[in-house]
């Protein structure tokens, strides 16, 4: 099943090169802001915690998040507004539908989300399962004016 969800995700990967001619395979991003465009940002998530580190975007980019989750236990992506993470505090939500900037990723496996970066300002990703959070499964991603 591991295999299926990283044959897809790459499969999904090519898909993007091929409608839009632009992706970018990112990993913990240095200064410079990703973006415009479709970009694809790869995430591992080892010892529950995320592998982003400083993440700067362009606004008006949208990003497909291929997250890996190398952890014997689930965990999510929650990427969104305060609004989104409100919502989402109490971590009862054991799965997610296929919902822009939310996705589940079982233990061992791949799984992938797109957002879309709109406005400028930072931009809120956590792991809101039980006890995620207070761990220390969260960050930000800032949102800068397109070049």
């Amino acid at each position: 099943m591991r295999r299926l969800a990283q044959v897809g995700a790459s499969l999904s990967s090519a898909a993007v090169v091929a409608v839009t001619g632009y992706a970018v395979e990112v990993s913990g991003s240095g200064p410079e802001a990703i973006g415009p465009g479709v970009v694809t940002v790869a995430v591992h998530i080892e010892h529950s915690a995320f592998d982003l580190g400083t993440l700067r975007v362009q606004q008006g980019t949208l990003v497909q998040f291929v997250v890996h989750n190398d952890d014997p236990i689930d965990h999510e992506l929650v990427v969104g507004d305060t609004s989104v993470h409100l919502r989402h505090a109490t971590g009862e939500e054991r799965r997610h539908p296929p919902v822009p900037g939310e996705v589940s990723i079982a233990p061992g496996d791949t799984a992938m989300t797109f957002y879309e970066f709109t406005e400028i300002g930072s931009v809120v990703y956590a792991c809101h399962l039980p006890g995620h959070v207070a761990y220390g499964m969260r960050g930000t991603i800032e949102v800068v004016a397109a070049r």
